[in-house]
C-alpha cells in the first residue's frame, strides 16, 4: 500500500484519534510559521521576537508588545483549511478524542472541533490585569494601542508568553488525551518546543504517524511518515 492507502486504513481501524499539531497545520491558512526560513522568527525588528513574546517585555513595555501583537499575531481574515475541516469531521464521527495544539489561531474551533486542548493558549480571549475581567478579542473595535478594560486596567491576551507555565489544567487533559489515544497524528510541528514536545511520549497506542514539510526528532520513531502538506493530506478525507 501507498501512504495514504495505509493512513486511510489506519483511520477506519481506529477509534481514538488525537491530533498534534503545530505551526505547519495553520500556514495553509495563511499564518506565519514563527521558525521556517520566512518566519516571524527570522524577520527583523527593533527586539527580537522571542524578547517582544515574553512576560517580562509586556510588563515592562505593552506599547512595543501591542504594536507587534496587532502587526503579526493577529489574523483576522484566516479561515480554516481541510486539515481543521477533517479533525472536526472525524470528532464528529465519533473517531478523534482530542486536538493538541500548539497553535493560538483558534481555527480548529472556528471549523468545529469541540475537543481542542490550546497548550499555548489563544489570541481569541484576554483578561483584565487590574480586575480580571474576561474579554474577547471581537470586543476590542480598535486594533492598535494598548487595550484597556473598561475599569482602567491593561488587558492581556490569553496567550502563554515566554517565562510563563502552560495552563495545568490544559496540558493534564492533552495528557489524558495522549495517554488513552490508539492513533496519534503529529502534524506540522518541528517537535523542537518543551514542554509541549515531550508531551508525545505517553502515547502507548497502535499507530504513530508524522506529518511534517522536514525532519523532526520523532521521525524514527514513527510507524508512517509523510512530507506532503497536512491540508493536501486530509482533505482527502472530507
Amino acid at each position: 500500500m501507498n501512504e495514504m492507502e495505509t493512513l486511510k486504513q489506519w483511520v477506519d481501524e481506529s477509534e481514538r484519534i488525537v491530533f498534534f499539531g503545530g505551526a505547519g497545520v495553520s500556514t495553509e491558512s495563511g499564518i506565519p510559521d514563527f521558525r521556517s526560513v520566512d518566519g516571524l522568527y527570522n524577520q527583523q525588528y527593533d527586539y527580537p521576537p522571542e524578547q517582544i513574546l515574553s512576560h517580562s517585555f509586556f510588563m515592562r513595555n505593552p506599547e512595543e508588545f501591542y504594536r507587534f501583537y496587532w502587526a503579526k499575531m493577529i489574523c483576522d481574515d484566516a479561515k480554516p483549511n481541510p486539515a481543521h475541516k477533517a479533525l472536526a469531521k472525524w470528532e464528529k464521527e465519533g473517531k478523534l478524542i482530542g486536538v493538541v495544539t500548539q497553535n493560538i489561531d483558534g481555527l480548529h474551533q472556528m471549523a468545529g472541533s469541540r475537543l481542542v486542548y490550546e497548550l499555548h493558549g489563544t489570541v481569541h480571549m484576554n483578561h483584565c490585569m487590574k480586575c480580571r475581567k474576561a474579554v474577547p478579542l471581537s470586543k476590542i473595535t480598535k486594533r492598535s494601542g494598548v487595550p484597556r478594560c473598561e475599569c482602567g486596567g491593561i488587558l492581556k491576551p490569553d496567550v502563554v508568553l515566554y517565562e510563563e507555565g502552560l495552563d495545568q489544567d490544559t496540558v493534564n487533559g492533552a495528557c489524558a488525551a495522549i495517554a488513552r489515544a490508539d492513533m496519534l497524528i503529529i502534524g506540522g510541528t518541528s517537535l523542537t518546543v518543551y514542554p509541549a514536545a515531550g508531551f508525545v511520549n505517553l502515547f502507548r497506542g497502535k499507530h504513530l504517524v508524522l506529518m511534517n514539510r522536514t525532519p523532526t526528532p520523532m521521525d524514527r520513531n514513527a510507524d508512517l511518515v509523510i512530507t506532503e502538506p497536512i491540508g493536501k493530506v486530509l482533505e482527502a478525507f472530507l
